[in-house]
């Protein structure tokens, strides 16, 4: 019995128990009963059967009884019941009542069965009187019995319960019948709860990873992977040469290519790597539109000059015409557009077709709306717009989200929107369009959306090829679904099978409210066969399959390592030449907190292989002959040094390395060597009587502490017998005086009694000895005196709290003027250590450097740091848990003192000019009693103002919907303004780029004609967007309009005051924005006068056009940028 059945009540497909029973049905009314207690799930009936079984002499029942088997559906089944309750529910209190799958054991492997049921309890007397639960459950091996556990409490089946004249357990006897529906599963994963699911398997399909908030781009990609034609022009593009977290062809290419091979979910860092995202943006999510937008873009520019040039447009651009036609005279403008996608209203709309109606709707000019006809004066016209073409590939945007004005904010609409499989688009063609093919599309894939405006989830529902069925691409599962589920279930709104039940239906129609397509692609069916066309092994480029192929085999053997893992051990072997490039504690680095480890030679070792083995490859690994090398074990001291203790002796041939590690360095994971050279092979064994120690040389010109080498000394001659050896090592001139020093562990170096014997020092086989060349007493104070380290004592004190700190630009890419690079401190240095240090490194006044600490989990900026504290670099380093090993501070180059910078505030002005454009940015330091009319003050010597024009200059943010300017009187001053993070964050992405969080302004020159408006005139706030009133670019600004003025002449002023060519201004549409229907844009024609209009506070003129910054966005939302 699984264990399934004792938490059941907890499950939502479960029925609550219902012990009362108002309308008087019958159990033996199978029809009428099945209706009232068996919701409808929206299934296929494959089967529909009832069993009843009698139990009589209740209270001498056994503790489990299972029923008679009874077929439904193709499969064998029992009701198991538990008259006292089963082991977990409370005992002689309970009665527990499963439905049962019969003999699961007989079964053929993966058997399952999807059944919806009902579990009665009733009186054989009076079958109106009974208790009964319902659910719906997935039968497999592993939940073979699914049911009630705390069906209904014992006493009150015993007892008669009110409204009734008997008990349902009369004269100790019942009937415990059971309703099963047997349902059909056509797509084979009906409530599967994907534990072990195998996506390709089932589907041919495998899913993508989601990196936090990235099933959005996953959403996508799959579409775009199953537009093979896509596909195979992304695979045209050079990559051979290129990195793939730096180019984003190539790791497209790495998707598209792990998507087609792989059996396992795939991922896609290295493409948001490529993007130029940090771990944070993929934490984003962001808009499909926008986002197949800006990848089209850049992949389109990648293609120039490659065999995929050009596919992006013949797959996906289409071409428009927007015209005004008169009437009663022979007249047309019109003008012709590309598009790569269609955003269509569903607000209002019933069906797709009624939103392309909508979309190409007439919309007719007259009375006081005629149209000024160049050489026909005033004109009856229509105005709308007409296909020229659609794309082979369709894209089409249902506007889901909409800018609700008053509450300054994006909503989302959850209406009813029906699309059809298939739709003939040839109507909404204009009438000089190529109609040589037929225009009816194909659906091949829906990307929806379920959630709300503040978040939710995407995923995609594709039909990859003719033959192929419609499958589910949710992150890392795909699978197979139905028809309803493809249409009815996206379509939004209320579902159309009227009432639904109440309980469990409830909460189904709920979420279905919210889950939505968003974005439907549609194929034209002519080029089904070239768009959709079957993937051949050619049309993947071969250097891609061998560079992935190789990947593929180095991704094996490491798994291999790692399962294999147990059987090895790690040798790692220290030479003479290794401890010659070591500076820090014993012959090499292996555990320390705050300092790498050293790259030594390393072997993967059979723990079984014996010594005679692993040493022949050591020697031949270092050309050295077999006979001329002695390996000695390190082991690690009580005194927390690693040294070597003994060597490996040579006479024992079936010794194994596990045993050497196991026996001669025991409280090791991995086996540490040195390397000992012979040289002299008669004599394999180390002079007797000797000790083999270790030398230093501490070098104070050049600060520095290496390996020199190692000598056997007898264990009884003297300290200062080593004089003489050290001078000849080092070419020195006999009797240069020397100090030695016994490294006895960190924190603990002392200064050795040069006649004492090597005993007498209690020196042994492994020791270190540093020597240096003794100084007088002048020299001493100066190499102190220049803050240097004149004895090994101090320099090992530095080893000790030595730390490796990288410094990075804050707001610039690293680069010749701005590095990154690391430098090597002590904790025990302070601030202006560190300051003076990296001065010294960027050759720039250390005064005049900010730095900044970071958070250790991404990097990102976290503090300033204040030099007025001066604190040591142990209380500046930032714990981390990541990498213990390096700390990271972001440092700014700075023009000015950062003593200056406690009295001033950092301030950079965007300034627009007179033509409302982004011209050029100002930084500006300035004391923090300043005001904001001091800051203009300032500006205006720094820029150029217009001949003859006001010669003031308005000081503004931009609201967060990026339709207004926030306006500053001039009074404020600037230490009193908030922190800029919060406050410009969004407002600054809208127009700009930033480069740092210091407090940013926009500044305007007032125009004259709106500094001399009087009250027969109005000032109106004017803004920039494209498309949609929601995705606003550039700086919104103020414009007078005048009594009596045509739009058309407001338009030649709008043009001049914004600086636009007539070439780009003719593709210019304006519209009002109306608080009272913020829902569409009132467009605007040539013969309005729009200060006719009664503006309340938030109306606002939109310009609509296309924006060239490439920064776009919605309100309230971050704009995708794609740099690799």
């Amino acid at each position: 019995m699984s264990d399934t059945m004792d938490v059941l009540e907890e499950k939502a497909n479960g029925g609550p128990s219902m012990d009362i029973i108002d309308d008087l049905v019958s159990v033996r009314d199978h029809e009428a009963f099945a209706a009232k207690h068996m919701p409808d799930l929206g299934h296929d009936v494959k089967d529909f059967q009832v069993y009843t079984w009698r139990i009589s002499r209740w209270k001498s029942l056994d503790k489990r009884l299972t029923s008679p088997d009874f077929e439904c559906g193709g499969h064998k089944w029992r009701i198991l019941l538990f008259p006292f309750g089963n082991s977990n529910a409370p005992p002689n209190d309970t009665v527990s009542v499963y439905l049962d799958y019969a003999d699961p054991k007989k079964s053929p492997e993966g058997w399952h069965a999807c059944a919806q049921f009902a579990l009665v309890i009733s009186n054989p007397q009076d079958p109106t009187i009974f208790t009964v639960s319902h659910a719906h459950h997935r039968f497999i091996a592993e939940e073979c019995d699914w049911g009630f556990t705390r069906f209904s409490e014992l006493r009150k089946l015993f007892n008669i319960q009110e409204g009734h004249s008997r008990p349902t357990i009369e004269d100790e006897t019942a009937d415990v019948t059971v309703y099963v529906r047997v349902l059909e599963d056509p797509t084979g994963v009906l409530w599967h709860n994907f534990v072990n699911y195998d996506s390709k398997k089932e589907t041919g399909y495998v899913g993508l990873k989601n990196q936090g908030a990235t099933c959005y781009m996953n959403s996508l990609l799959q579409s775009l992977f199953c537009t093979r034609y896509f596909r195979k022009a992304v695979y045209q593009i050079p990559t051979e040469d290129e990195h793939p977290t730096e180019s984003v062809p190539l790791a497209l290419q790495r998707v598209f290519y792990h998507l087609q091979t792989s059996d396992q979910p795939v991922g896609t860092t290295e493409l948001t790597k490529s993007f130029g995202w940090k771990s944070f943006d993929s934490d984003q999510q962001h808009d499909v539109q926008e986002f197949n937008r800006v990848l089209q873009d850049k992949l389109e520019t990648k293609m120039k000059g490659t065999k995929a040039e050009g596919a992006i447009s013949k797959l996906f651009v289409g071409k428009m015409k927007s015209y005004i036609k008169c009437v009663n005279v022979d007249y047309e403008s019109s003008v012709f557009e590309d598009f790569n996608d269609i955003s269509l209203n569903v607000k209002g709309m019933k069906n797709l077709h009624e939103s392309f109606k909508d979309y190409v709707a007439v919309e007719m000019m007259e009375g006081e709306n005629k149209y000024q006809a160049e050489g026909f004066g005033l004109q009856d016209a229509k105005k709308g717009i007409l296909f020229q073409s659609f794309p082979p590939v369709l894209h089409l945007q249902l506007k889901r989200f909409e800018y609700d004005i008053q509450r300054d904010a994006m909503a989302k609409i959850n209406d009813r929107h029906e699309f059809p499989f298939e739709i003939d688009l040839a109507e909404f063609l204009d009438e000089d369009a190529d109609r040589s093919q037929s225009w009816n599309y194909k659906l091949h894939g829906v990307l929806v959306h379920s959630g709300d405006r503040y978040g939710g989830h995407y995923f995609a529902l594709i039909k990859p090829d003719r033959e192929t069925r419609w499958l589910k691409f949710d992150d890392d599962k795909v699978t197979p679904v139905t028809d309803r589920e493809v249409l009815e279930e996206n379509f939004g709104g209320e579902p159309l099978n009227g009432i639904a039940p109440p309980l469990q239906r409830n909460q189904v129609r709920a979420m279905k409210r919210f889950t939505n397509a968003y974005m439907l692609v549609y194929v034209r069916e002519s080029a089904i066969d070239e768009i959709l066309s079957p993937w051949k092994d050619e049309d993947t480029p071969a250097h891609l399959k061998r560079r992935l192929e190789d990947e593929r085999l180095q991704i094996e053997a490491k798994k291999r390592e790692r399962e294999e893992q147990h059987l090895f051990l790690t040798a790692k072997v220290i030479t003479d030449d290794t401890f010659a490039r070591h500076e820090g504690f014993d012959l090499a680095t292996f555990d320390e907190k705050n300092w790498p480890p050293s790259e030594l030679p390393s072997f993967r070792v059979l723990k079984q292989e014996t010594y005679s083995t692993f040493k022949s490859r050591v020697a031949s690994h270092f050309n050295v002959p077999e006979n001329k090398i002695r390996l000695w074990v390190l082991v690690n001291r009580q005194n927390k040094t690693v040294r070597p203790d003994t060597h490996i002796p040579e006479n024992e041939p079936t010794l194994t390395v596990e045993v050497i590690r196991n026996n001669m360095a025991a409280r090791q994971n991995d086996l540490r060597l040195y390397l000992d050279i012979i040289p002299d092979p008669s004599k394999p064994e180390p002079p007797a009587g000797s000790i083999m120690i270790f030398l230093k040389h501490f070098d104070t010109a050049k600060q520095t502490l290496f390996g020199i080498g190692k000598e056997y000394v007898s264990r009884n001659s003297k300290v200062q017998d080593l004089h003489s050896l050290i001078n000849e090592r080092m070419r020195w001139a006999p009797g240069t005086p020397l100090k030695l020093f016994e490294e006895i562990k960190p924190g603990m170096i002392e200064l050795m009694k040069q006649k004492h014997t090597f005993a007498q020092s209690e020196i042994q086989d492994g020791d270190v000895i540093c020597f240096q060349v003794e100084h007088s007493e002048k020299e001493i104070h100066d190499i102190e005196a220049q803050s240097l380290y004149s004895n090994p004592i101090q320099f090992y004190d530095f080893l000790q709290n030595r730390v490796m700190i990288i410094f990075r630009p804050k707001f610039e890419e690293p680069d010749h003027d701005h590095p990154e690079f690391s430098l090597i401190l002590s904790k025990k240095q302070n601030y202006d250590m560190m300051s003076q240090k990296a001065g010294e490194f960027l050759r720039h006044d250390p005064i005049k450097l900010r730095f900044t600490t970071t958070h250790a989990t991404n990097g990102s900026a976290k503090s300033v740091l204040k030099r007025s504290l001066n604190q040591s670099i142990q209380e500046i380093m930032v714990p981390s848990y990541v990498n213990p090993t390096t700390t990271v501070i972001l440092y700014e180059k700075l023009d000015v003192s950062i003593v200056e910078l406690e009295t001033k505030r950092s301030l950079k002005i965007i300034w627009t000019g007179i033509h409302n454009k982004e011209e050029a940015s100002y930084p500006f330091l300035l004391p923090k009693t300043s005001s904001v009319h001091d800051l203009a003050d300032h500006l205006a010597k720094q820029v150029t103002l217009t001949t003859g024009g006001t010669g003031k200059i308005r000081v503004f943010e931009v609201s967060k919907d990026g339709k207004f300017q926030k306006e500053f009187t001039g009074s404020e001053m600037i230490g009193n303004i908030p922190e800029p993070v919060e406050l410009y964050a969004e407002v600054w992405q809208r127009y700009f780029i930033p480069k740092s969080d210091k407090f940013n302004f926009v500044k305007q020159e007032i125009p004259r004609d709106e500094l001399e408006a009087d009250e027969t005139t109005k000032v109106i706030s004017v803004f920039h967007f494209n498309r949609e009133v929601a995705r606003t670019h550039g700086v919104p600004f103020r414009f007078v309009v005048r009594p009596g003025e045509k739009f058309a002449d407001t338009k030649k002023r709008l043009q001049t005051r914004i600086g636009v060519s007539d070439k780009d201004f003719a593709k210019y549409k304006f519209a009002l924005i109306q608080v009272a229907t913020f829902k569409q844009p009132s467009y605007i024609e040539d013969e309005d006068t729009i200060y006719d209009h009664k503006f309340a506070p938030e109306d606002v003129l939109g310009l609509e056009h296309i924006d060239r910054s490439g920064r776009a966005r919605m309100a309230g939302e971050k704009a995708i940028v794609i740099r690799g």
